[in-house]
């Protein structure tokens, strides 16, 4: 093969990888591979594309700024491109960033140069607009021209101000770019919530980040305690900004959430000092930082230096190479989860990562450690996902010795030797056995947490001791425990077996959302609860309901159906419902009981359908919540009124077939303001 041609097919195969990786990073937020890992694969292509121009294509990975938008959503055309950044690595590689700058601007406007460093947070883009001070929509970086329109996921987040604070005149129009990101604690709160569930977990935050913006339902965004950073502006009107600093205080003054650590610096030398500190202290902060952003201040050499096709000139990012360390697997051991779902965990030789000791690691699933060809007594390289969970990234397969030994999927379960089975496109294994006792053990410690029952005082501890000593086997056997099954065990003396004794009889009245929750049922989790305990009334209800029912109701799919089914209709379920039932445990609906002073509609359920003259469908829902009452998605038996609009559609015929209410919005109107 001739050189010419080993270059041509190199630059092809770079290409094709870059085009793989973008898809799984742009298109299904799952990337395979590192920044770093990803970034090398560009900047090799860019160079061989530069060195041999011959084969440079329109098409090529370096002539486009990312992947095409989802075709989930509407799409939003960017009034300004939202561009990708170039990366640095090194001071050198930033010094040459600052010195083409000088070289376009020339050395008498080279003088004015002066930069805002800032911190990169690991999340996902995003650009959202405000027309006289209200957010109009908000939409992702897509390929950078279009991107998707997630108004209602971002509305979701909290510190995202539905309206700008103002002291004069409202902005006509003002686009803010940042960043949505989710906190490391949030994101481990997440993935248990995930593991809890029999989901697969997130990689790290960015990907939860992306994951969450994808989603359909806003409520379920809601759910995942996402942030937002602004850092940058878009397309405005009405206002007059003249540099990124200017920027920056205009976000703060009207109320947008700003990073506190962003600086302006006076020459390169203090952009050095200032990558070089956060280089260790991103240790200190609540969320992932992969690097730097040096920008341009002025707003008038930006104007000058202008673009390429890929990126601005005037901003690049001063990446950190991700922190990862080398150590050798000791040991592989399985977990079993809640639902049965069984994870293999490597346990490593002791090492130092990112300012802990790290010990253990996380290899997710069996195809996982097949694609990676992990094994035992291999040494690896491990880093922390979002600085939080340790997990191999890769296998050192240079330093082998013929003594690592393949780790086989388990045919039988690692705690009660039951027989396992692949679920999930085959990706996971799981045991069946409802009596298995790590399951028992598992489901009986999320029965009792504080998303479910919140039995104050039932911990892992004192649930290990007793299913231990046979006292527990599930998690109705929590409510025949006695003062004297528990003031013998470690740590429960007489006051503190008193006051369980009182919060599991306390427990018994909770609503029974947090029934349904604290079951344990896969892919139900708490929203889901609270939506069939409102359309069903009671677990009676809700256990006799077939699979074509559930998925009648929007926010039940075809597989939460099946699972949701399945669970309720075994023998093992059902004789567990009835022992819960014979201890007092409640387990229906408690509607109308909660209701407000002087609330008309306090406990009462609501549907919405149809369009409304005066309000949106979310702010007559949000408004029925102010008041007392319950919204749902559907009409069921336990709805008290139906509230139609225009077009209301099957709901409606559904509502007069059950004799249910139905209310006009001047009907609606009047028993709100007489409330």
């Amino acid at each position: 093969m001739t050189k010419e041609r080993h270059v041509q097919e190199r630059i092809e195969e770079l290409r094709r990888q870059i085009r793989h990786h973008d898809r799984r990073y742009y298109i299904d937020a799952q990337p395979e591979i590192t920044d770093y890992e990803y970034d090398q694969l560009v900047r090799e292509l860019q160079r061989l594309e530069k060195a041999h121009p011959q084969y440079m294509t329109p098409d090529s990975p370096t002539q486009r700024v990312g992947g095409e938008p989802l075709l989930k959503f509407a799409t939003v055309e960017h009034r300004l491109p939202m561009l990708s950044i170039d990366n640095v690595y090194s001071n050198e590689e930033l010094k040459e960033f600052t010195a083409r700058m000088v070289r376009l601007l020339g050395r008498d406007r080279a003088d004015e140069l002066n930069y805002v460093a800032e911190l990169k947070i690991d999340g996902v883009a995003v650009a959202i607009m405000y027309e006289m001070g209200v957010l109009k929509w908000g939409a992702t970086r897509g390929d950078g021209y279009r991107g998707d329109d997630i108004t209602a996921n971002l509305k979701t987040i909290r510190n995202i101000p539905l309206r700008l604070e103002h002291t004069e005149k409202p902005i006509p129009l003002l686009e803010v770019r940042g960043e949505v990101h989710l906190e490391d604690k949030d994101f481990q709160v997440l993935n248990v919530e995930r593991e809890d569930h029999g989901e697969p977990q997130f990689a790290n935050p960015r990907n939860a980040t992306a994951g969450s913006l994808k989603l359909l339902d806003p409520k379920l965004t809601a759910k995942r305690r996402l942030k937002f950073i602004a850092h940058s502006i878009g397309y405005y009107e009405g206002i007059t900004i003249n540099s990124q600093m200017d920027s920056l205080n205009t976000f703060q003054r009207i109320g947008l959430p700003v990073s506190p650590h962003n600086r302006l610096c006076k020459n390169l030398e203090e952009v050095y000092r200032y990558c070089e500190e956060w280089k260790t202290r991103k240790t200190e902060l609540p969320y992932e930082v992969d690097g730097i952003v040096v920008k341009v201040n002025s707003f008038d050499l930006r104007e000058i230096l202008g673009a390429t096709s890929k990126a601005p000139r005037w901003i690049a990012a001063y990446k950190y190479p991700p922190e990862q360390a080398i150590t050798k697997i000791k040991k592989i051991v399985l977990n079993v989860g809640k639902t049965g779902t069984i994870t293999p965990v490597a346990h490593l030789e002791p090492v130092h990562l990112s300012g802990t000791t790290v010990s253990r690691a996380t290899l997710h699933n069996f195809e996982e450690m097949e694609r990676k060809d992990i094994r035992l007594n291999d040494y690896v390289a491990v880093q922390k996902a979002g600085e939080i969970i340790p997990q191999v990234v890769k296998v050192l397969k240079e330093k082998r010795t013929g003594s690592e030994q393949v780790f086989k999927p388990p045919k039988s379960c690692p705690e009660c030797g039951s027989k396992v089975s692949r679920y999930a496109a085959g990706v996971y294994l799981r045991c069946h056995n409802p009596l298995c006792p790590a399951q028992a053990k598992r489901r009986i410690i999320y029965f009792a947490s504080r998303d479910a029952m919140d039995i104050e005082g039932l911990g892992p501890a004192i649930i290990d001791q007793l299913v231990d000593k046979g006292l527990l086997k599930d998690y109705a056997d929590i409510y025949y425990l006695k003062f004297d099954d528990l003031v013998g065990l470690e740590r429960m003396a007489e006051k503190s077996s008193r006051n369980l004794v009182g919060a599991i009889e306390e427990s018994k009245t909770r609503d029974l959302d947090r029934l349904v929750c604290a079951l344990g049922i896969q892919h139900v989790g708490t929203h889901s609860a609270e939506v069939l305990a409102e359309h069903f009334g009671s677990i009676d209800e809700l256990a006799q309901a077939k699979p074509e029912e559930l998925k009648e109701i929007q926010e039940v799919g075809p597989v939460m159906a099946g699972s949701i089914s399945k669970f309720l209709s075994d023998p093992h379920t059902r004789a567990i419902i009835k022992r819960l039932k014979d201890a007092g445990v409640n387990t229906e609906r408690l509607r109308k009981k909660e209701r407000a002073e002087g609330s008309k509609i306090a406990g009462m359920t609501f549907v919405v359908t149809g369009t409304l003259e005066n309000y949106s469908r979310n702010e007559a829902e949000d408004l029925i919540k102010k008041m007392g009452g319950r919204v749902s998605s559907s009409v069921s038996k336990n709805t008290d009124f139906v509230l139609a609009g225009e077009s209301p559609g099957s709901k409606l015929d559904n509502a007069r077939k059950l004799g249910i209410r139905i209310l006009s919005e001047t009907e609606f109107e009047r028993l709100i303001s007489s409330s």
